[in-house]
């Protein structure tokens, strides 16, 4: 389990000598994403935690079943952030988790600034229900709601 944040990580990168790129590799190997596949390594670790199945998952981000599981197994990838989203709000993810997920499938963050993003931020906060009802909030705040998987890109 990773015992550095990335902060403190960057911190120690910004201080690092080219010449020593080894040590740091070394010496944080266990802070580091080593696996060929970090996002399916990661929700595994959470839906295991949370004691979730991925079947009940997909059920309630209106994913296909098989379609899910070769997104979690990074099988299959997706350009499509709504896609993350929906899995992420369905494994119950918190912000701080649904966040990391986004930037470790190498996808952008919710950001603040932006009023979708923001208005998604709120949902990941206060868990308003399903994804219907999520799509509900969203379309009442004047905001695009996540999209489907069957709209593939």
């Amino acid at each position: 389990m990773p015992t550095k944040t990335t902060e403190e990580l960057e911190k120690v990168l910004g201080s690092t000598h080219v010449n020593d790129t080894k040590k740091y590799l070394t010496e944080n190997a266990d802070d580091l994403l080593n696996s060929d596949r970090p996002f399916a390594d990661y929700m595994k670790k959470l839906i295991k935690e949370k004691d979730l199945f991925q079947q009940d998952i997909f059920l309630k981000a209106d994913i296909p079943d098989r379609y899910g599981y070769k997104l979690l197994s990074e099988e299959k990838r997706t350009k499509q952030r709504d896609v993350i989203l929906r899995l992420c709000y369905a494994a119950e993810l918190t912000l701080e988790e649904t966040q990391k997920a986004l930037k470790i499938y190498g996808m952008p963050e919710l950001y603040a600034r932006v009023p979708r993003d923001a208005v998604l931020m709120i949902i990941f906060n206060n868990r308003p229900g399903s994804i219907i009802d999520v799509n509900a909030y969203l379309k009442k705040n004047g905001v695009d709601i996540l999209r489907s998987s069957g709209v593939q890109d």
